[in-house]
């Protein structure tokens, strides 16, 4: 059986998977952190057995940093806010164990093909925070672990857990400071694309009696 899903997915930052960034020329110092985030997509699940089953999906993500650039010599700060858009799609072989006659577990495991289609740009009065992509496209592990509801009529209620992990670096942070007279310093460093993120889904009621009558 094919089951169509919607999904939302908060970005948790956590201190575990390295958040924040922080690098150093002189002096000018900077850093960038992970905040959170919002990812949201659809995906469809193809049944093989009553336990095992496929996901393709694709999401949009949109991830949220926290920059702050400081020149000791020059008594100067700045601190500002940068979003940085990516694309996903993951494959996905999932396990179900069942819990009771509507609840399941299920955990699944799989890569994810990540496409990252343009750079962001910040100003600030004197400073400037920009983030280039590595690829435009790359590769990615994805796991996740969650609770499933099936009713007979609603449909399916998921409530999980993801964290995808980025093969290879997935930005670069660029902090540049601009002197009294103009000059550029830029320092820089790489943002990994690894996060973690509350999954929320819903799947559509399928009728299995409409499923299994036969066409005309």
């Amino acid at each position: 059986m094919t089951t169509f899903g919607i999904q939302v997915k908060p970005v948790i930052p956590l201190e575990f998977f390295d958040p924040r960034v922080e690098f150093q020329e002189g002096a000018l110092k900077g850093s960038a952190e992970l905040t959170g985030g919002f990812a949201f997509g659809m995906l469809m699940r193809f049944g093989f057995t009553k336990f095992l089953s496929m996901e393709v999906g694709i999401n949009q993500v949109r991830r949220n940093y926290a920059f702050s650039l400081v020149n000791d010599t020059a008594g100067f700060e700045a601190n500002d806010r940068i979003r940085y858009v990516g694309y996903e799609i993951p494959v996905l072989l999932l396990a179900y164990v069942r819990l009771t006659e509507t609840l399941w577990m299920n955990g699944a495991l799989g890569p994810s093909v990540d496409f990252y289609p343009s750079d962001a740009v910040r100003e600030v009065l004197d400073a400037r925070a920009y983030v280039t992509r590595q690829e435009w496209a790359q590769l990615g592990a994805v796991g996740n672990i969650g609770m499933e509801l099936r009713t007979r009529k609603a449909g399916y209620f998921y409530f999980g857990a993801t964290y995808h992990r980025a093969f290879g670096a997935m930005a670069r942070a660029n902090l540049t400071y601009y002197s009294p007279i103009g000059v550029p310093t830029t320092i820089a460093d790489d943002l990994s694309g690894s996060y973690l993120t509350v999954d929320f889904r819903y799947f559509f009621h399928e009728d299995p009696d409409r499923l299994k009558r036969p066409r005309n």
